[in-house]
């Protein structure tokens, strides 16, 4: 089995690995770099037509370079592929080609040579995986993005305590590794008793700014919304996502104290490109600005910034507040100032509640221990240097560095 790590082993994002046993091949992830430029290049794969592409879960820096990776099986979680077949009409990006085997955990796929075992995992993707896979006599084992604080943390806790054995080489990524405050994360718990603190002494609408894939969040804000009284208002793209999950205990835009709210924005959208039995899937709970406007202190809406005018005009923003419940280095881009020079004219507080999609230093130390793998490779990470003090084990390789396992 020999190994390329194309883009991931020494910077977060952008994870791209290359995996060949005798005439076969294997892609694992093929993401956007987190800084992307409009000069996108998809990597330069040593077997132009590989056996398939392997999804570790639905987030751009680990997909998105599919529309310009060569046709193969695309290998992902069924609920995953659904989320972004859901999120594909809202966004403005290639057409993606999801075909191809779903991936169930712990059931082992056997394909041109190769054998892949997923493990769900905790992370702030839905339907997100770890990977085993097999070739030749070997057992390399990919974390893909991983933590062990989230709502489905007794996954990883499993995984830990039943670890698949005799790995050869682990890829494990590092997000938070020298990372001050990512080092004590907060639990999702924690992160709704927050939400539900600041819904409670806010007396106008709570914005929060949160990813609507970020399943995990949702049913936190929703459940801070049951305990302080609020209706949870999503748009018509974050009601497409819940109900892409499959999962009838997430919410969803029929469910009590859910309420479907489309900006002016999203109401073109749905004219123009005919999206009316999608809007009629989510209508039960319908409402319009106007009635946000007659009681704010009552809804806690989940903000895009496509709200901002809507807002304004209906007069909905008196004693409102803005919660930012996304990674921090998201508040210094451009699309974020504007929306902090819109707070700021209306005199909103900002508040911070989040908490990170990946595993701290300690967590990921148990996880290496648990595998002991023979050696650990760092990837998704911008400090690769300093695994010596996660693992006794660790070779570093470089980008484009062919290696044999």
């Amino acid at each position: 089995m020999k190994v390329c790590i194309h883009r991931g082993a020494n910077e977060v994002g952008g994870s791209c690995v290359e995996i060949i046993a005798g005439d076969h091949s294997i892609v694992v992830d093929a993401g956007l770099p987190l800084t992307v430029s409009t000069d996108i290049r998809p990597p330069a794969l040593k077997c132009t037509s590989p056996s398939g592409i392997v999804i570790s879960h639905p987030h751009a820096d680990h997909f998105g370079l599919l529309p310009w990776m060569p046709a193969a099986p695309i290998l992902m979680g069924s609920a995953a592929r659904r989320i972004l077949q859901a999120a594909a009409p809202f966004m403005r990006q290639p057409e993606l080609k999801l075909d191809g085997p779903d991936l169930v955990d712990r059931q082992t796929i056997t394909f041109g040579g190769f054998q892949v075992t997923p493990y769900l995992v905790d992370h702030s993707a839905y339907d997100a995986y770890a990977l085993l896979i097999e070739a030749e006599g070997r057992r390399l084992f990919y974390s893909g993005d991983i933590r062990k604080h989230g709502r489905k943390r007794q996954l990883v806790e499993s995984l830990i305590a039943h670890p698949p054995d005799q790995i050869d080489v682990l890829l494990l990524e590092g997000t938070t590794i020298g990372r001050v405050s990512e080092c004590d994360p907060k639990s999702e718990d924690v992160i709704e008793d927050e939400l539900t603190r600041t819904f409670r002494t806010t007396p106008g609408l709570s914005m929060v700014h949160a990813s609507a894939q970020n399943v995990d969040r949702i049913v936190s804000i929703f459940r801070a919304c049951k305990k302080s009284k609020r209706t949870l208002v999503i748009d018509l793209y974050a009601a497409e996502i819940l109900a892409a999950t499959g999962n009838h205990l997430i919410p969803q835009s029929d469910w009590e104290g859910v309420a479907l709210c489309l900006p002016q924005q999203q109401r073109v959208q749905v004219k123009n490109h005919g999206w009316f039995e999608m809007l009629k899937r989510h209508s039960r709970n319908r409402i319009y600005a106007q009635a946000i406007a007659e009681n704010p202190g009552s809804y806690t809406l989940l903000f895009r910034n496509t709200w901002m005018h809507d807002l304004e005009r209906e007069h909905c923003l008196t004693g409102a507040c803005m919660i930012h419940s996304q990674w921090a280095g998201y508040l210094k881009e451009a699309r974020f100032r504007e929306v902090n020079t819109w707070l700021q004219s209306h005199g909103i507080r900002l508040h911070q509640i989040h908490t990170s999609g990946h595993a701290n230093f300690a967590d990921l130390k148990n996880l290496a221990e648990a595998l002991n793998p023979s050696v650990l490779v760092p990837i998704h990470s911008d400090v690769p240097e300093m695994y010596s003090a996660l693992y006794s084990k660790v070779v570093q390789r470089a980008d484009g560095e062919w290696w044999e396992v």
